[in-house]
């Protein structure tokens, strides 16, 4: 009985030894469908237009629903809030705007990004409508081009580029 308590204590050890050496070096895991489900590493890649990133949501109104509903888990950021992944769509300088049709980016319409009105579950959504206008150096649009059903930008409006912790790419998804 002693030998087998020390094996399990050891090995549990080094399992959690291995969690903490895997976060440190920028491993997480993504859980949620905005993007596939599975291993992701931060990289030093340059932010820009077209990267994926991940970053943490704000304390506002729309995170909070999204956290209460599950669309969001409760994780390292401020505010208790989980990391979010997604995909830089508009930055400085990009028009854009939000309408029941979907987001347009410099006029052109980004497909799969017409919001919906109610979540998978029947529950009404809130989708921004508005002519957000010409991108600053702070402002991103941050959506899925994977999956038109994501809690992203459509629901959360734009978001600052300061609460983007890093670029980020996918290891082993499934």
């Amino acid at each position: 009985m002693r030998r087998s308590l020390k094996i399990t204590l050891t090995t549990g050890g080094c399992l959690i030894a291995l969690v903490i050496v895997a976060i440190q070096a920028g491993v997480r895991i993504n859980s949620t469908a905005s993007y596939p489900v599975g291993v992701y590493l931060m990289t030093n890649a340059r932010i820009a237009k077209g990267s994926l990133v991940i970053f943490c949501p704000t304390d506002n109104v729309a995170f909070r629903l999204a956290r209460e509903r599950g669309y969001i888990g409760a994780g390292f950021c401020p505010g208790g809030y989980g990391y979010m992944i997604k995909k830089i769509l508009a930055a400085k300088n990009d028009r854009v705007a939000m309408s029941a049709i979907g987001v347009s980016v410099n006029g052109v319409l980004l497909p799969n990004s017409k919001p919906m009105d109610k979540d998978l579950e029947g529950r009404p959504l809130s989708p921004i409508e508005a002519d957000m206008g010409t991108l600053d150096d702070h402002s991103v649009l941050l959506m899925s081009d994977y999956n038109p059903k994501s809690f992203d930008a459509r629901y959360f409006g734009l978001v600052d580029k300061s609460t983007i912790i890093s670029a980020i790419r996918p290891v082993w998804t499934w």
